[in-house]
């Protein structure tokens, strides 16, 4: 994975593409933010030097009233009205929309139309498959996520929530078949979910030459340390977030987190992005935002650097 400065920071590379080291998750838009504070959000971003932003057809099919492609749609109005689509990274996922599920080759060829409209482009930079779906051989899926390369649907493919072992079954069919290459994956993958991605399945990419793009960077915001013992937070994902701290873990990675903030007077969702980034095979963590303020600090993520000490206390904190 190779990285170049300009005057954006330091972007790195997915195959032929060339992203900001932070990538902004799509998940709140038209869920917990609605079009307009979506849009501040998405211009504010920009404004920080960010290029990247990472979406799913499926987004967010969970909320009530919604039915999947909410996020989709938002950046695709997000999109025209600013007329910047040339200058934006977009990854989108196909496989979990309730219309659209599975990796059939059909299947594929129908949610990559309906994304595209949503989306309001003629290209996707980056298409992901959002889950993988054994029921399928994995030529059937390369081929047709190749045959969307071929015809300049998409740029770049990736995987996400993907095992190991059938990881390195597609890169082995697509080097031997000359297809489309996965370039990027992206598994779960922070400071209190490292077991996730360590192992087996980062060994795999690291073997490959694919780079890691982590979703949950911040543990569905535990990493901000705004969740602390005795306090409650008025979040959608406070639940999910709350349950680190009953583990000796979660407390103990917080105040790592906390020393290494003071002394860079950094926010503590900072200091956990800029772990991230530092990991072998990681390009861009994904982090979401649903206002300006809290995009604050995951954009300064690009002007940490963290020492040697500061990356082993963090990494033996949370082991």
């Amino acid at each position: 994975m190779s990285a170049t400065s300009n005057n954006s920071g330091t972007r790195r590379a997915l195959g032929s593409l060339s992203v900001s080291p932070l990538c902004l998750g799509g998940n709140v838009f038209g869920w917990t933010a609605d079009e307009a504070e979506s849009f501040a959000v998405l211009d504010a971003y920009v404004a920080g030097g960010g290029n990247f932003i990472d979406t799913a057809d499926v987004y967010s099919a969970w909320a009530p009233g919604n039915k999947g492609g909410e996020s989709e749609t938002v950046l695709g109005n997000w999109l025209a009205s600013r007329g910047n689509r040339e200058d934006i990274v977009i990854a989108t996922k196909v496989g979990a929309h309730p219309d659209y599920k599975g990796l059939s080759a059909a299947t594929i060829k129908s949610a990559v139309e309906a994304s595209l409209t949503r989306l309001r482009t003629d290209y996707l930079d980056l298409y992901y498959t959002h889950y993988d779906d054994e029921s399928v051989e994995v030529g059937e899926f390369l081929t047709a996520l190749d045959d969307l390369v071929r015809a300049g649907k998409v740029r770049e493919i990736g995987a996400s929530n993907i095992s190991a072992r059938r990881l390195e079954e597609s890169l082995a069919f697509s080097d031997r078949e000359g297809v489309a290459r996965y370039v990027a994956l992206q598994p779960h993958y922070n400071l209190v979910s490292r077991d996730t991605y360590e192992g087996e399945l980062a060994d795999v990419a690291a073997r490959n030459g694919v780079a890691a793009v982590p979703y949950y960077a911040l543990a569905s915001g535990f990493l901000t340390g705004k969740y602390r013992p005795g306090g409650a937070v008025d979040s959608a994902r406070s639940q999910k977030a709350a349950q680190y701290l009953s583990t000796d873990r979660g407390p103990r990675v917080l105040a790592a987190l906390d020393a290494i903030a003071a002394a860079h007077g950094a926010e503590p969702a900072t200091v956990a992005l800029a772990w991230l980034a530092a990991q072998p095979t990681v390009a861009a963590p994904i982090a979401s935002a649903r206002t300006t303020a809290q995009l604050v600090p995951l954009l300064a993520v690009t002007d940490l650097t963290l020492t040697a000490p500061e990356l082993t206390l963090l990494t033996e904190a949370s082991a």
